[in-house]
């Protein structure tokens, strides 16, 4: 038998460190206990959670897939898939079987395609489902609204074009995620309209999503995109410029060339770019009158359009920016003489021999 009196009175005449250390130890104990029963109470009420979902899937698995099969040639709907229709209508009113039977008709629409895929997403509308999503965007918690719209996405409901697009500049970047995601996948070029009036930056992960749902569409026909390369909104601008590069939009040249002057670096940046890749000339004699007032990176960016887009007027800019104080613009200056002036490459003189200029033209001799 544990003799209390004894611990109280060895506890009472402890340095008070150590009290200190005894009384930490037991909260620490006593908190240790309360997480391991609220853990096992909890992942028990997940297992039972996780049954009743099964249990309710596999019921509506069944009323879907007799839904589908249960249709009479001779009539849109036939008593067996009204009688479904009905059942379905009563189950939805209580959220979590709602969940189950979205979820469930997801899963079935992924596995199956043409008329069947169709009939799904008919049956989305007809039960009411689609009410209920519309009624998310009108919730005043930004992800229950990004849910809304997810939804609307996965069953192709274009009909909700306008109460959709009003999100574009929502203060969320996830709210307006979906909204560029429901857009593009369900209006493909079309739906980029919603760049004409952003005011919110583009981020460089949405263009990257944007980009990749395009290039899997099967419409392939791009829409002008002058506006949007003129836009005051610096992202679309660089959306726009991704746009022309990808699609090879050379009809785009003289707005291309007015970008040289524009005001943000980032989109003169991009630019160079897109010049490069169109092979467009033009664009060299702007940028090589006021090259010394452009930032370092945009400086290198043009080096590397020169290197692709040179002729015997740029020898006279080349040879002035060998002796460049900035490192890597030396470096690209001497590469692009050692290409396309080798000879007088291997004439210069260099002098001192420690020089950095003398170790970058070695450099690029061996190399």
């Amino acid at each position: 038998m544990i003799d209390f009196q004894y611990i109280f009175e060895y506890f009472n005449g402890a340095p008070l460190i150590i009290q200190i250390i005894w009384m930490v130890s037991c909260v620490l104990f006593v908190t240790a206990v309360v997480l391991i029963i609220y853990l096992k109470v909890f992942r028990s009420h997940l297992r039972k959670n996780e049954k009743i979902v099964k249990t309710f899937q596999k019921k509506y698995e069944e009323l879907l897939i007799t839904y589908l099969y249960a249709g009479v040639e001779d009539e849109e709907i036939s008593s067996e898939q009204q009688s479904i229709i009905n059942k379905l209508k009563s189950e939805i009113k209580n959220e979590f079987k709602r969940e189950i039977v979205i979820t469930t008709l997801l899963k079935l629409r992924n596995e199956i395609s043409g008329e069947m895929a169709d009939a799904i997403q008919e049956l989305y509308c007809q039960v009411g489902l689609l009410d209920y999503s519309l009624i998310k965007l009108r919730s005043s918690s930004w992800y229950i609204i990004a849910m809304g719209i997810r939804e609307l996405t996965q069953f192709n409901i274009e009909k909700a074009n306008k109460q959709v697009v009003k999100y574009a500049n929502h203060s969320k970047s996830e709210v307006r995620k979906e909204v560029q995601l429901y857009l593009i996948n369900l209006f493909h070029f079309k739906g980029l309209d919603f760049l004409d009036d952003l005011k919110v930056s583009l981020s460089e992960w949405d263009q990257i999503q944007l980009l990749e749902v395009l290039q899997r569409s099967k419409d392939q026909e791009i829409c002008n995109i002058i506006p949007w390369l003129k836009s005051e909104n610096d992202s679309v601008v660089i959306f726009a410029l991704k746009l022309a590069e990808i699609y090879n939009l050379f009809e785009t040249k003289e707005v291309l060339l007015e970008l040289i002057s524009h005001k943000s670096e980032n989109v003169r940046i991009n630019l160079m770019r897109v010049l490069n890749h169109l092979s467009i000339f033009e664009a060299k004699e702007g940028i090589k009158r006021n090259f010394n007032k452009r930032n370092k990176e945009e400086q290198i960016a043009f080096f590397q359009l020169l290197e692709n887009l040179y002729d015997t007027n740029d020898e006279d800019f080349i040879l002035k920016q060998i002796y460049n104080k900035n490192f890597e613009i030396k470096f690209e200056a001497l590469k692009i003489l050692k290409l396309f002036h080798n000879e007088q490459f291997n004439n210069l003189k260099l002098t001192p021999p420690e020089s950095e200029f003398v170790k970058i033209a070695k450099f690029l001799q061996n190399n």
